[in-house]
């Protein structure tokens, strides 16, 4: 068999082992092993297994990973991410689709301090559903607000898929989180124009809820001042250059804790609880890149990448025709594939053909993690709505799909946007400071 015939028996073997079921992390560890061991023997198997795995579990960069998802499980035992929905609710609660598009808002904010979908899901849904549903809100917008609020944990920083897109692409990290400030704060406002579009045409599925005092409203601000400093600390600390993302992470971790402590939400059961989610979070984050760094290198010996590039660059569609190409393939994939596993699947393919078409990097990654934000709500896989419908049980699959389309119409309006003003995401990153 020649090298490349190993490669594709190669993605066809991992393909079966996912059908199998089989973790992730670990289908790429043994076809990136045994791939390199037909192509170049044992020992180089062996060291390519027992190098990368050492390479990657010392990677300094990669600490910005467990110092986040941390500051986002502290944030949500303290009560932070009910705090933002509160005062969101207060002061948007009492027009049509208010609790809605409150539900954006704090899903937003709680974005900014966990770095992770499923935790976004997770919190705003039980603090969420049950007021929407509460005030009568059709299950398909409740639900499908839920989701797509919490696929913006992937997109506003400190997101974890930006992290793992920058160690894969050799970009930096800080850049990467500043790019994808305006590109949230675009895709919430879009997120929140859908909701308005839902109840304009269906005025009963988002009926107002009671108008709060203004004295509520500033009460309510008041109560979320902590989540705001820390979230403009972080924030404003990597793009004026006082710290790198790494030391962002470790600040941002000891304010949170600080935070809970303050206000006593605290004990040791609790301080177990975290630190073990957390230790679960990391450890499945780290396995699948241990078994990206052995799959790629069988993936580059095998030839396949530069074989698929000069058959697309052969077609001589340009850039932005081959990006399209790209994007589309992302968005089928993301229906069948969790996000990660697609992204250090498909970079060694794509990223030879981007360097090729000469595209920003930085730009792509926001890109492509917006649409593994549409992956994450698309059926059949959608991970956010096995997770709302795991919070609503009683609310039928086919009500959360329903519902999750104008948002992932909102999405798709994101890219075009990206597109045609690629400055939306490279603004920020070309102005930090450092």
């Amino acid at each position: 068999m020649t090298n490349v015939q190993i490669g594709l028996a190669g993605i066809a073997a991992l393909f079966g082992l996912f059908a199998l079921r089989a973790p992730v992390g670990l289908a790429m560890l043994a076809t990136g092993f045994f791939g390199i061991a037909a192509i170049r023997g044992w020992t180089p198997a062996l060291v390519s297994l027992s190098g990368e795995a050492f390479a990657v579990s010392s990677l300094y960069q990669l600490v910005v990973i467990p110092m986040f998802v941390l500051m986002g499980n502290l944030a949500g035992v303290s009560g932070m991410g009910r705090d933002l929905y509160e005062a969101a609710y207060k002061w948007f609660g009492h027009i049509r689709g208010g609790l809605a598009c409150a539900t954006i808002v704090a899903s937003a904010g709680f974005a900014a301090l966990s770095g992770s979908s499923a935790a976004s899901a997770v919190t705003m849904g039980r603090v969420a559903l049950p007021e929407m549903r509460r005030f009568n809100y059709s299950d398909s917008l409740a639900t499908g607000t839920v989701a797509a609020g919490g696929t913006l944990g992937f997109l506003i920083p400190p997101s974890a898929g930006f992290v793992i897109y920058a160690i894969l692409t050799e970009q930096s990290i800080g850049r990467l989180f500043l790019a994808g400030v305006i590109p949230g704060l675009i895709l919430s406002a879009l997120f929140i124009a859908a909701i308005w579009i839902v109840t304009a045409l269906r005025p009963e599925a988002g009926p107002p809820g009671p108008r709060a005092s203004f004295g509520e409203r500033i009460s309510s601000l008041a109560r979320s001042f902590a989540i705001i400093c820390v979230i403009l600390l972080t924030i404003g600390g990597m793009y004026f250059g006082l710290f790198t993302p790494v030391e962002a992470s470790g600040v941002g971790a000891a304010l949170t804790l600080v935070v809970a402590l303050f206000r006593g939400k605290m004990s040791w059961p609790i301080m177990q609880s975290v630190v073990l989610h957390t230790m679960r979070t990391c450890a499945t984050i780290f396995l699948i890149l241990i078994g990206a760094y052995v799959f790629i290198p069988f993936m580059a010996l095998s030839g396949v990448p530069e074989t698929i590039v000069r058959f697309l660059l052969g077609f001589d569609l340009g850039q932005t025709g081959l990006l399209l190409i790209i994007i589309a393939t992302y968005a089928v994939l993301g229906c069948f594939m969790e996000g990660f596993s697609m992204l250090v699947l498909t970079l060694p393919v794509v990223l030879p053909l981007l360097k090729q078409l000469n595209v920003d990097l930085i730009w792509f990654g926001v890109v492509a993690i917006i649409v593994i934000e549409m992956g994450l709500i698309s059926p059949p896989v959608g991970i956010n709505v096995f997770i709302v419908k795991g919070i609503a049980p009683d609310v039928p699959m086919y009500s959360i799909f329903r519902g999750i389309w104008p948002f992932w119409l909102a999405m798709l309006i994101c890219i075009l946007l990206l597109l045609v003003f690629p400055q939306l995401a490279l603004f920020l990153p070309r102005t930090m400071s450092g």
